[in-house]
């Protein structure tokens, strides 16, 4: 019997891979997602806390490349591109502060 509080159907989000990476400047990043939506992401060193700390380094920050379609480090951290996308869709940047 249906639950009259639940939705009938759940809609899934289609994510959209990064596929290209660019370092454009002290914690800024050029994105491109496989659809050719583009846009740049800008980090805030003050967001740069917790596991995100590392990143505060720059040389470790411009060895940002592409894995699985998220924006990666050589340390595992990484960026989802689910919410970079929405962002750059709605806004032509995403902005982490």
């Amino acid at each position: 019997m249906h639950n009259p509080s639940l939705p009938k159907k759940i809609k899934t989000l289609d994510l959209v891979d990064v596929i290209s990476v660019e370092v454009i400047a002290p914690f800024s990043l050029k994105v491109t997602f496989e659809e050719n939506t583009v846009g740049n992401v800008t980090i805030s060193p003050t967001w740069l806390t917790g596991v995100f700390e590392s990143l505060k380094d720059e040389e470790l920050f411009k060895q940002a490349f592409i894995e699985n379609g998220a924006v990666t480090w050589p340390n595992g951290l990484d960026l989802s591109p689910d919410s970079m996308y929405r962002e750059i869709k709605l806004r032509g940047r995403y902005d982490l502060y």
